[in-house]
């Protein structure tokens, strides 16, 4: 069965499209078998894959509605060796239909039922606020991958975070858990970014990863070409990180996942 983590923080601009598109690839490249669920309807992890999101037939949206089930609208993307299952703005619509429905906060818990035993890992990427959406992701999910800045609000944000997931884990999903905090953007010639590190270092011992993602040119680059960094440019900074990352992932789920 798979492990499904969500890659979640209310807080945009910390990476975490960037985190979901990167990571979903290089776990592929470490021959997992992976699900890449957009649940943003910006759509930018759907366009970060190269599929253009405003001609899709069907979207996660079907899913959530009970339009559609999950092996009719996922997409196969070979050359990057993962499946996704796409979203675009029909997901706005979502966040009204789904208030009016029963059980609305565990429908992609139960659309994930069905492929659940095909994948090793399901990275579900989250919109940007707490919001019916996420709240759905995280009913799912085993664990959250927390991406952020090393910066002076991104400490505020995520006590706030914490407490959301708290709640969750106390009223519908007791085992949810943190996956890790994944720093993202990091400038180690920045003292601030040193100085926040340390403190969550401090604050969350362990639950930190050891990985960090880098500013790097190429990475900021390759979603105008719709490929994940390790496919645009293998060596650069960001695709050794990305790949650090899910090296650091697998070996933190070692005992209940084997390559294919």
């Amino acid at each position: 069965m798979g492990k499904i983590i969500a890659i979640a923080n209310q807080k945009g601009g910390v990476g975490k499209t960037t985190t979901s598109v990167n990571l979903a690839a290089s776990l592929a490249l470490t021959r997992y078998r992976v699900l890449l669920v957009d649940l943003d309807p910006q759509g930018n992890t759907t366009m970060g894959c190269g599929i253009n999101k405003k001609t899709l037939a069907a979207s996660s949206y079907e899913v959530l509605m009970g339009q559609a089930k999950i092996g009719e609208v996922r997409l196969r993307l070979d050359d990057h060796g993962f499946d996704l299952l796409p979203g675009n703005a029909d997901l706005t619509a979502a966040q009204v239909e789904l208030l009016q429905k029963p059980n609305r906060e565990r429908l992609l818990a139960a659309a994930l039922v069905e492929c659940h035993e095909e994948y090793q890992f399901i990275l579900i990427d989250c919109p940007p606020s707490l919001n019916v959406l996420t709240l759905n992701a995280l009913v799912a999910a085993d664990s959250v991958l927390i991406p952020m800045q090393c910066e002076y609000y991104a400490l505020e944000g995520l006590s706030d975070l914490m407490d959301t997931l708290r709640n969750v884990r106390e009223t519908v999903n007791p085992r949810l858990r943190v996956e890790g905090l994944l720093r993202t953007m990091h400038d180690p010639r920045s003292r601030l970014a040193s100085e926040v590190s340390e403190q969550l270092t401090q604050h969350f011992g362990e639950q930190v990863l050891r990985t960090m993602i880098p500013r790097n040119i190429r990475l900021a680059e390759a979603p105008s070409h719709g490929l994940p960094v390790m496919k645009y440019d293998k060596s650069s900074k960001g695709a050794i990180a990305y790949l650090a990352l899910a090296g650091e992932l697998v070996r933190r789920n070692q005992q209940s996942f084997q390559p294919a």
